[in-house]
């Protein structure tokens, strides 16, 4: 049986990206192998909701394998981020030029609203 609201898991956890303790409750999950359903032997880390809404949601299939094709050893972090950023507007340019679209979606975003977003700024 479903456990009631008033109930829930009043433990903190720490945002990755920011710090900050938050309740368990108000943080989102982050998966870094961008598979949340798949619980089993998994530690997941978490994200307040600010940080939350910074992210991409876009879905990071290849993403593993672009980066290891880039990376060379001795590479500097400015090398590395200046083919990377090559790569992918590489693969933008042939999406585009096959028809598909490069703009971002809202799916996977936190349940605040934008303006409730807007408004906390």
């Amino acid at each position: 049986m479903w456990r009631s609201r008033g109930s829930r898991d009043r433990r903190t956890v720490v945002c990755i990206a920011c710090g900050d303790s938050v309740l368990r409750e108000d943080a989102r999950e982050y998966d870094k192998e961008g598979d949340r359903w798949n619980r089993r032997d998994k530690e997941f880390e978490y994200l307040c909701a600010d940080c939350d809404d910074e992210i991409s949601h876009q879905p990071r299939d290849g993403l593993e394998s672009l980066i290891l094709s880039i990376e060379s050893d001795g590479l500097s972090t400015e090398e590395f981020l200046n083919r990377y950023a090559d790569a992918v507007a590489d693969d933008a340019d042939r999406r585009s030029d096959e028809g598909g679209s490069g703009s971002r979606s809202d799916r996977g975003r936190s349940d605040r609203t934008r303006s409730d977003r807007d408004r906390d700024r």
